[in-house]
């Protein structure tokens, strides 16, 4: 397959997927006359069978990823590259609080523990 129709297959599956989900949660809602216990299900089980379908349709062609970041992942030596590319640029970015969540330094009390 060329290029610009998988790309163009992972667009179009992923407007469809999108507007099946939200779809599928304003019907449910409406359908189910308010009642949460009836609408989460039938919303789960739309998008599910909405997925199903697109996987099916677009799978062959694009392998239907249906997220710019699988995609890109994907199409760079099998993904953990990419992924730890992404993350590396994404780091200085982080603010201060973030960064002492990802690279943790025991302060001082911590140790004596």
């Amino acid at each position: 397959m060329t290029l610009s129709r998988r790309v163009a297959a992972e667009a179009l599956g992923t407007a469809f997927l999108l507007a099946a989900v939200v779809g599928s949660g304003i019907m449910g809602e409406k359908l189910a006359g308010g009642n949460i216990g009836i609408a989460l299900p039938a919303n789960t089980l739309a998008t599910g069978a909405a997925l199903t379908t697109l996987i099916f349709a677009f799978g062959p062609i694009s392998g239907a990823h249906f997220n710019p970041a699988v995609t890109l992942a994907d199409a760079s030596q099998g993904g953990a590259f990419a992924a730890t590319v992404l993350f590396r640029w994404l780091v200085p970015l982080l603010s201060s609080e973030a960064k002492e969540v990802v690279f943790h330094t025991p302060t001082p009390a911590e140790n004596d523990d």
